[in-house]
């Protein structure tokens, strides 16, 4: 099986790269961003042809019972920063790109051996991951995401459009987001920071199992 990994930034594919030494897998950069997701998804589909995609890297987290470096699995995965309005097609809902999925829905296998990991002290939880060219540095914007998806668990910038075009592509996909910092309990992205500098180690772990399960 040919696994393909697409990761946003730096720090997180040399997280990565220390856990896999393998020609059946490729990590790749693509970079911050919906189009930066998008091409880079298309670019590891074109060259590497994988059987499955995973999105891994980090997000912030919404729930009362998330905590900083549990493990989203995302069920379902949709955007919170499109809305193509009702004057063509009056059942297109706020999130979904018209003529496309209002949600974009994790292969069910990959999802059930998932859910299935129990790795010790990480808590992994399953749900909706929603996707928007933001950071999320404030409760302000926070709150004015979870208005709109309220069951959201991660809030990131790629997972969505890597989704899409897997979508398109006809490519088995699921993602998976590690919290870096709870934006309603943050300030000035304090908890993101601090994630990086003291325990972002091993925090790509579940990525791992779950690799190696399959």
């Amino acid at each position: 099986m040919k696994i393909g990994i697409i990761v946003a930034m730096d720090k997180e594919l040399k997280q990565l790269q220390q856990l896999f030494n393998n020609r059946s897998i490729r990590v790749e950069k693509c970079g911050i961003g919906k189009v930066n997701a998008a091409l880079g998804a298309q670019k590891i589909i074109n060259e590497f042809h994988p059987d499955i995609i995973i999105s891994s890297g980090c997000a912030g987290g919404n729930g009362d019972d998330i905590k900083i470096q549990d493990v989203i699995v995302g069920t379902e995965i949709t955007y919170h920063d499109v809305y193509c309005g009702t004057a063509i097609d009056n059942s297109t809902i706020y999130g979904q790109v018209q003529g496309l999925p209002a949600r974009y829905q994790a292969d069910p296998v990959l999802l059930e051996k998932a859910i299935s990991l129990q790795p010790s002290a990480i808590s992994i939880h399953k749900g909706l991951i929603v996707t928007g060219d933001w950071f999320v540095d404030s409760k302000e914007k926070m709150r004015s995401i979870i208005e709109k998806f309220p069951e959201a668990k991660a809030v990131d910038m790629e997972s969505c459009a890597i989704a899409q075009t897997c979508y398109i592509n006809k490519v088995p996909f699921i993602s998976f987001r590690v919290i870096s910092d709870i934006p309603l309990r943050d300030t000035n992205a304090s908890q993101y920071h601090d994630f990086w500098n003291t325990i972002a180690n091993n925090s790509f772990q579940v990525t791992k199992t779950f690799i190696e399960s399959l």
